[in-house]
């Protein structure tokens, strides 16, 4: 294992070879429950990688499998211990435990597709525009938490500006989410221009879905599809919720979600057709707010 690994990402290739145990087992995650008097949604969420694992767990689980390669076992165990140590995003989970998850994800992606239909993304929010969209979301939350999240969603866009190696992001954003002026219309002047230079960074693609287009794929909602460079790392759906979020990675899901991608981006402007769209919409702004 490479040691800048991130450890959500070990926690998802530790939780993939050990359902691969499993199969070649030809055990259910039922049947293995039984065995170790767990619950079954112990065993699923530990192949996932949605929960930590303990080198116990491993051992135990190996032993269920009666793998006797010792060192395969310890290589294994070396990932739970591994992948229990904490990435930066992990002083902020307080705040939400669960978009930790998801931040451990991105954190590691090489690209991410983006459909977004309320808001402008948050990897291309200013911090201006990303406080106001996170205070009315959240009424109750104080001011130092808005500037906590406000924090990690600045950390979170520093892979974009990377020059070695930056995300890779393609972003199609409903007409909608530039409309609705959020902070104001000075705070949605400055969101164009920042979206108007973002859009012209090589790693970046930005189409709008305006109104005319009607009906589309994207109008059940929000969602991102996260791309890893190991091959080994299954693309990952990300389904954000009010509550809890959902994370699909079956291969049919995967291919329904890419094959909704496509359709998005051909019936959203064209790159050229954004930026154009974007600057009439920054002037727009520019008016209201003089």
């Amino acid at each position: 294992m490479a040691g800048n690994v991130n450890p959500t990402v070990r926690r998802r290739r530790l939780g993939q070879e050990l359902r691969r145990l499993r199969e070649d087992r030809g055990m259910t995650a039922e049947e293995v429950a039984e065995r170790l008097l767990v619950s079954q949604s112990k065993i699923s969420r530990l192949e996932n990688g949605r929960r930590s694992i303990s080198p116990r767990d491993v051992r135990d689980l190996c032993g269920v499998y009666e793998v006797d390669d010792s060192k395969l076992v310890e290589a294994l165990m070396q990932m739970a211990r591994e992948s229990r140590q904490q990435g930066w995003w992990h002083a902020f989970a307080e705040l939400s435990p669960t978009y930790s998850v998801y931040i451990g994800l991105e954190t590691d992606a090489s690209s991410l597709r983006v459909y977004e239909p309320q808001v402008v993304p948050g990897l291309l929010q200013t911090p201006a525009y990303a406080a106001a969209v996170i205070s009315g979301a959240l009424p109750e939350v104080g001011e130092d938490e808005v500037n906590a999240r406000v924090q990690v969603r600045l950390r979170r866009q520093q892979r974009v500006w990377e020059e070695r190696q930056p995300l890779r992001l393609w972003a199609v954003v409903d007409e909608a989410a530039l409309r609705r002026a959020v902070g104001g219309p000075r705070t949605m002047r400055e969101q164009m221009h920042r979206l108007a230079e973002c859009s012209r960074l090589p790693n970046v693609t930005l189409q709008v879905m305006p109104f005319s287009a009607g009906a589309h794929p994207g109008v059940n909602g929000q969602y991102t599809i996260l791309e890893f460079p190991e091959a080994t790392d299954s693309t990952v759906i990300y389904l954000e919720g009010g509550t809890s979020d959902l994370y699909l990675e079956k291969p049919h899901d995967v291919q329904y979600y890419s094959v909704m991608y496509e359709h998005l981006r051909a019936q959203a402007l064209s790159p050229e057709q954004t930026r154009r769209f974007i600057s009439q919409l920054a002037a727009e702004y520019h008016a209201a707010s003089a």
